[in-house]
């Protein structure tokens, strides 16, 4: 059964995103040219490969060489297609202008008035600063400072404060309730804003449990619950409000296993989880309330995230729509993704003297549209000026026409990969052992009106959407298979 397929013993991961994990671009035939020691600069002939691959639609792509920026081949060069998560090195390259390398994101703890006694004489706010990376063990860790630095709780009240982001449901409209990478955005933010749920089944009935989990940490969440429904359909139901109520087809749940749910209000949530890992330290807080303007006051305690540069290599490598749409609109101040999309779109013309079509910064949204000739020509340009991205991009080696990784390459491939329904783009850098000649390269493979057909309640897994994806990046692999022998 294909909802069992889904659910069944599956504990996805906190981290990656379920719709692009970043695969390595994988080939088809022989071993590849540039690691068999093939030099030759005849013509590659992409057309076969192409009809090879039988993906319908559209494929558009640009090699160039990494120096001087002259195109060595291309096919539909101005054609746009939606880029999926080839986006994030966009945004990576914006938030690194506008924010700086060094810049770190920063959660913390005030008081608003004195502490006598262990007691604040006021109020204790929790403020966050648009971290998208905080997990429940940081927080926890920071609890037991406070704990032990002797504080015991407020005469006042307990605020959170999330505004320095935002606040948005979701990144786009067009995706299920359930999936999630379809994360909300608020400038407070725990476990990529998503809460675990797992189940076992106890007879006839089902153990079902909520929480926060981290590695020493597991805080359970009431604002969020799960009931298992006799059905075999739909997936899930979703119904939000203060209790974010969720239900779940019995048919599905196999005898036991767990997956991360999205959370929509993500500062309601980490204000609960504050406050049940304060309890568990001796810190008595009352309920959180929210509040719309940051209350002046002492800080009592801090988390930072790891630099910019950090944060953005995780975000390539993992894909974390969230962290792209939190450092997006931390880069830009707007309130909305549509603007900040809009100002980093501008920012690229501005910068680069190329045009894209940016509906957010995860490429998410199936709106957005970038052509290769585009995203090529902003990689090489930005790798010129020494602002580039090589050193956080992910090397997803060279391998080969059986998708196997070649024993002894010396070829790096640092690329950003991105999917989704019967989309699926690659852009990056070849960059071959001295004296060779770097490549800069983008790839785009697009059935935007197939992908369109897909209702939404599907888009998590549609019918022949595996398929076409890996023959998508079967045929990227072959394409720079044959690029590295012929032009690097």
């Amino acid at each position: 059964m294909m909802l069992a397929g889904l659910l069944a013993g599956a504990a996805l991961p906190a981290v990656a995103e379920v719709m692009d994990s970043s695969p390595r671009p994988v080939a088809r035939g022989g071993k590849a040219l540039a690691a068999a020691g093939q030099a030759t600069r005849k013509p590659v002939d992409a057309e076969a490969l192409i009809q090879a691959a039988r993906l319908g639609g559209s494929v558009a792509f640009v090699v160039m060489d990494g120096a001087s920026g002259a195109v060595l081949q291309s096919r539909e060069p101005d054609l746009p297609l939606p880029p999926a998560s080839v986006a994030k090195a966009v945004t990576a390259l914006y938030a690194l202008d506008r924010l700086g390398p060094t810049h770190r994101f920063v959660t913390r703890v005030l008081a608003t008035g004195p502490v006598q006694g262990g007691m604040v004489q006021g109020d204790i706010v929790l403020a966050g600063g648009g971290d998208p990376t905080l997990q429940t063990d940081q927080l926890g860790d920071l609890v037991a400072r406070l704990a032990q630095s002797g504080l015991k709780g407020a005469t006042g009240r307990f605020l959170y404060w999330d505004g320095a982001l935002p606040g948005l449901r979701g990144i786009a409209e067009d995706q299920p309730d359930h999936v999630g990478y379809n994360a909300a955005i608020s400038g407070l933010c725990l476990n990529f804003n998503r809460v675990h749920f797992e189940w076992k089944r106890e007879g006839s009935d089902w153990r079902v449990a909520v929480d926060a989990r981290g590695e020493r940490f597991l805080p359970p969440v009431g604002r969020v619950r799960v009931a298992i429904a006799q059905r075999e359909a739909p997936l899930f139901t979703y119904a939000p409000g203060q209790v974010e109520e969720w239900t779940v087809a019995a048919g599905a749940l196999g005898k036991g296993g767990s997956r991360w749910l999205p959370v929509r209000d993500p500062g309601a949530y980490v204000a609960e989880v504050f406050r049940t890992l304060a309890r568990a330290q001796g810190i008595r807080l009352e309920p959180g309330e929210r509040v719309a303007a940051l209350p002046a006051g002492s800080e009592l305690g801090r988390l930072e995230s790891e630099p910019l540069t950090v944060v953005l290599r995780d975000m390539l490598r993992f894909s974390t729509n969230l962290t792209a749409e939190c450092v997006g609109l931390a880069a830009s101040r707007l309130t909305t993704l549509k603007a900040s999309a809009r100002a980093m779109s501008d920012w690229v013309a501005a910068t680069f003297g190329v045009q894209v079509d940016l509906h957010d910064h995860s490429g998410l949204g199936g709106r957005s549209r970038v052509t290769a000739r585009a995203m090529a020509t902003l990689l090489q340009k930005a790798e010129a000026g020494r602002r580039g991205l090589k050193p956080i991009l992910r090397d997803m080696g060279m391998k080969d026409d059986k998708g196997e990784a070649i024993k002894g390459s010396k070829v790096k491939v640092l690329a950003k990969s991105g999917t989704l329904n019967f989309v699926s783009g690659l852009a990056g850098h070849v960059v071959p052992p001295a004296p060779g000649r770097e490549l800069v390269f983008a790839i785009f493979t697009g059935d935007p009106g197939r992908r369109d057909a897909v209702p939404v309640a599907l888009r998590e897994e549609p019918e022949g959407g595996k398929a076409w994806t890996a023959r998508a990046r079967r045929l990227q692999g072959q394409l720079i298979n044959r690029w590295a022998g012929a032009y690097a």
